[in-house]
């Protein structure tokens, strides 16, 4: 190999073991944030399963340039004040409201349906942002009005975080009575949040009228806590035809929504089974 060869294969292998170790520095401050506390760096190496040398490299760097800090004299490290000032400098520029609307026209763009963005109101679901689709079908949904929850697609995704006792304290028990009224129990509609968490989404056939189909899936933020679900509302034969490749673009952008919220769907999995062990 001639000595440019060298300096070449030596320069790509300086960039990739920084290219490492950013990564590395990135999941120690993850992982730091997830668990709320202050940690040794050797508790830090065991939660992400990384080697103490590497670690205690790192931590020492980020040390330095105050993105962690002390806390404490038994050498356990916390997020530091500059990421803060980052932090506080972004949310300066993010604006949530205005993510969704440019996410919501691309949605409606795409599948020619009416793409909605909807939250919880106190212990009711609205519909927070709409764009319509370009076919003829309207819906008739006003935005801000509140809905009772178990009514919705959206209702399952947006009190996943809550237990099985905090949903029915939560939601009025007479909003279980749906519109033709009957009831739907309280078990029955639990059930189906657990499941719809687990699956990262709901659909249904819309029980508010008989002609749509309703598709849901979940917006986290950087604590795993659904605080929005973007949504189609769709023809019922449309959406059952189209139901694969609806569901594939809402989770496309709901994932990069939250993403950009900090949520991070690995790391979460990752911190779920080291508590496991």
């Amino acid at each position: 190999m001639s000595g440019k060869e060298d300096a070449v294969a030596y320069a790509d292998d300086t960039i990739n073991r920084r290219a490492r170790g950013l990564d590395r520095a990135f999941e120690i401050l993850d992982f730091l944030r997830v668990q709320r506390q202050p940690l040794r760096p050797n508790e830090i190496a065991q939660g992400i399963g990384a080697p103490r040398s590497s670690v205690y490299e790192l931590v020492n760097l980020l040390l330095r340039q105050n993105i962690l800090e002390y806390r404490g004299d038994d050498g356990r490290v916390f997020l530091g004040r500059k990421l803060y000032f980052l932090g506080a400098a972004y949310a300066e520029q993010f604006d949530l409201m205005r993510e969704c609307e440019h996410l919501l026209a691309r949605i409606a763009g795409e599948t020619r349906e009416t793409a909605q963005m909807c939250q919880l109101e106190g212990s009711k679901y609205a519909v927070v942002l709409m764009n319509e689709g370009s076919r003829p079908f309207r819906i008739s949904t006003s935005i801000g009005e509140p809905v009772a929850i178990p009514w919705t697609a959206s209702g399952r995704l947006l009190v996943d975080h809550m237990s099985d006792e905090e949903i029915i304290a939560f939601i009025p028990p007479e909003d279980f009575v749906l519109p033709d009224g009957t009831r739907l129990e309280p078990a029955e509609f639990i059930a189906q949040v657990r499941n719809a968490k687990k699956e990262g989404y709901f659909t249904f056939n819309s029980i508010v009228d008989s002609f749509t189909h309703c598709f849901a899936v979940p917006v986290y933020d950087a604590e795993a806590i659904c605080i929005a679900t973007l949504c189609l509302v769709a023809p019922k034969e449309d959406g059952l035809r189209n139901r694969d490749a609806y569901l594939r673009v809402l989770i496309d952008g709901a994932g990069e929504l939250s993403e950009k919220l900090g949520y991070r769907n690995d790391l979460a999995a990752s911190v779920r089974a080291a508590s496991a062990r």
